[in-house]
This record gives structure tokens, C-alpha cells and sequence, in this order.
């Protein structure tokens, strides 16, 4: 009887290794064909770019790369010592609120300093397109945003279905 469970276990295993891996060679197959390098990926894949859309698109992308890239070591630095000092007022017998404060300070001028950066790189693609792919941008964007208004609203009444239990 143990010999005949191995024999079907063994059996079962080498089955669903031969049809595990077929999957995953087709859906590479298909990533593989699906996108080329340098080709645009989502949203403005769907705006029908020119040549020299996508060329000014990818410079402004690349620009703000690297400037991103440039500061990293610089970033992870500064976000070391934040944690740092938010360790030392988390374990601190009473709380500095002065510190607090301007810690608070320092991390509200880098999200509005993100803000900037990401709006003049809105603007500048903008800039790039038409009026029709600028119009057609609006649209996806309003399209994505009811999207996450839908599945949000559908999360929050499952979240309710299952407090009650």
C-alpha cells in the first residue's frame, strides 16, 4: 500500500511539473513579443505618438531620471537621519514637540518639492502633445480615477459585510 501512495505522489508531482511549466514558457513567449525595448508603456502607449513625440517624451523622462538617480545616495543619507531622529524622539521620556515640528517641516518641503517636480513634468509632456492626446490623456485619467472611486466603494462594503461576523 506505501508503495503504491510513493508511485501516485511521484505521478501527481511529475504531472503538474509538465503542466506548471508550460504556462510560464508561453506567458514568456508572449511578454517576449508584447514589448519591444524603447517602445512607450502605459498611458501613452494609447495616444498614437509620433516619432518625435516619443523622442521628446523620453527626454524629459530620462532628464527626470536622472536627476533622481544623480541625488539618490544624497536621499538615502537625509531619510537615514530623519529616521534616525524620529527613532530618538519616539524613545525619548517626553516629547520634544519643537523637534517634532521641524521634522514635520522638513518632510512637508520635500513632499511639496515631489509636487513640483511631478506637475513640471506633466506640464512639459503636455506640451509635447495635441489637443486631441491631451484631451484623450484627460479622459484615461478620469476613466482610472472612477475606477478607483468604484473598486474603493466596493472594498468599503466588503469591509462592512464582514464586520458584523
Amino acid at each position: 500500500m506505501a508503495a503504491s501512495s510513493i508511485f501516485t505522489v511521484t505521478a501527481c508531482t511529475s504531472v503538474n511539473a509538465t503542466t506548471d511549466t508550460t504556462p510560464t514558457a508561453q506567458m514568456q513567449k508572449n511578454h517576449k513579443d508584447g514589448m519591444k525595448k524603447g517602445e512607450m508603456r502605459g498611458p501613452m502607449s494609447k495616444l498614437d505618438l509620433t516619432a518625435t513625440q516619443q523622442a521628446q517624451i523620453k527626454a524629459i523622462m530620462q532628464n527626470k531620471r536622472g536627476d533622481r538617480t544623480a541625488d539618490r545616495a544624497e536621499h538615502q543619507a537625509e531619510r537615514a537621519q530623519m529616521d534616525q531622529q524620529i527613532q530618538a524622539l519616539t524613545n525619548a521620556s517626553t516629547l520634544n514637540t519643537a523637534a517634532l515640528n521641524r521634522l514635520a517641516d522638513q518632510r512637508a518641503a520635500k513632499e511639496k518639492q515631489r509636487f513640483i517636480e511631478r506637475v513640471q513634468t506633466q506640464h512639459a509632456i503636455a506640451q509635447v502633445l495635441t489637443a486631441e492626446q491631451r484631451a484623450k490623456m484627460e479622459q484615461m485619467k478620469s476613466e482610472r480615477q472612477e475606477k478607483g472611486r468604484k473598486h474603493s466603494k466596493d472594498r468599503k462594503g466588503h469591509d462592512k459585510q464582514h464586520q458584523g461576523m
